[in-house]
């Protein structure tokens, strides 16, 4: 293994000594040149520390507890890269602080190739909430690959007359502020996605924030707030039997969960919300094993198990287009929730 891999940085700068000749009156190298041979060698090194990698274990952080959606996407990754690679993937659970002290471990570990970050949403909507936060997400990292979305179902108590995203938005123009919405936390996804809807729908409705989808859930079944959007699984039980209805779904195209359900788009067009699933590493990892990664990943996730996995969650497999693209779009959504968090005046208490 190249000695140089596990850390570019050399110790110590290159040292020339100098050429001159006393006799002919010879100069010294000259910077531009010193600056190629450096680049030379940075080019050289990074080329063999792909080539050799990876001669080490690789560890995947997740920010959160285990048992949720990132985490079950996470191990059946890290299983397959495995088997591909012929060297452990590991998985690391470093919960805390609403996926801070994760985040914050990763963006501080060597820029390697041997240290990546599993995400979720939060990643961006944490710093936009807390100024403070001890990382920058676009700034201290590379996008890896997007791996999955999980589109968020807009939906209501039988007791509102609306049974469509139009008749709704038509609905809580004559009653502003008066329907409730649930979510399951300030800030959280559906919270998120509920106001990016009041802003393009031109309405306003009332946020009540639970600890948790599930208690959010649990009072629009029971009619205490009226308005709802979260992950499709938990609800298809309550729609199967009319205990809740169905307006829209918030991804770009309808679920095939519910193909009869219209995507909210149709209705607003470019309205997007939903929580996705994906990898960067810190922002110096050489962008030869970026690239190897996102291919081995792409593999991974169009294989009938990966797929039939992320069905049962709701969740759509997303691995495409290339690891510059996927950071385009981590700015996109940046900019996107820091203009609705700014209007909405999101703060947590």
């Amino acid at each position: 293994m190249n000695k140089h891999c596990v850390n570019v940085k050399r110790k110590r700068p290159f040292r020339y000594k100098k050429l001159t000749n006393a006799s002919e009156g010879e100069t010294a190298v000259p910077r531009l040149v010193r600056i190629a041979f450096a680049t030379l060698f940075a080019a050289v090194t990074a080329a063999a520390c792909a080539q050799t990698w990876p001669a080490k274990p690789v560890r995947l952080i997740i920010p959160l507890a285990a048992g949720g959606n990132l985490d079950i996407v996470t191990r059946t990754i890290a299983q397959k890269l495995t088997e591909a690679y012929g060297q452990q993937v590991i998985v690391e659970n470093r919960a805390g602080v609403n996926s801070v002290v994760g985040t914050e471990y990763v963006a501080k570990s060597p820029a390697d190739g041997y240290t990546f970050l599993m995400m979720s949403s939060t990643y961006l909507t944490t710093p936009l909430l807390s100024r403070n936060t001890p990382y920058d997400p676009l700034r201290d990292f590379t996008g890896v690959t997007l791996l999955a979305w999980l589109p968020q179902l807009m939906v209501v108590h039988p007791s509102l007359p609306s049974k469509s995203v139009r008749e709704f938005i038509a609905l809580a123009k004559t009653r502003p502020g008066e329907i409730n919405y649930a979510s399951a936390g300030t800030a959280s996804v559906g919270d998120l996605a509920t106001e990016l809807f009041n802003r393009r729908a031109g309405i306003r409705t009332t946020a009540i924030p639970y600890k948790g989808n599930a208690l959010a859930l649990i009072d629009t079944v029971g009619g205490q707030v009226q308005l709802f959007f979260g992950a499709i699984g938990p609800m298809l039980p309550y729609i199967n039997t009319n205990r809740l209805r169905a307006l829209g779904v918030s991804g770009a195209k309808r679920s095939p969960l519910l193909p009869a359900v219209p995507a909210i788009a149709e209705t607003l067009p470019g309205y997007e919300a939903g929580l996705f699933i994906a990898m960067v590493a810190p922002v110096a990892t050489p962008r030869d094993i970026v690239a190897r990664m996102h291919g081995e990943i792409a593999k991974i996730m169009q294989t009938a198990e990966m797929k039939s996995r992320l069905a049962q969650l709701g969740d759509e497999i997303s691995v495409s287009g290339s690891p510059e693209q996927f950071t385009a779009f981590l700015k996109t959504e940046y900019a996107k929730w820091d203009k609705i968090i700014k209007e909405a005046g999101i703060k947590v208490e």
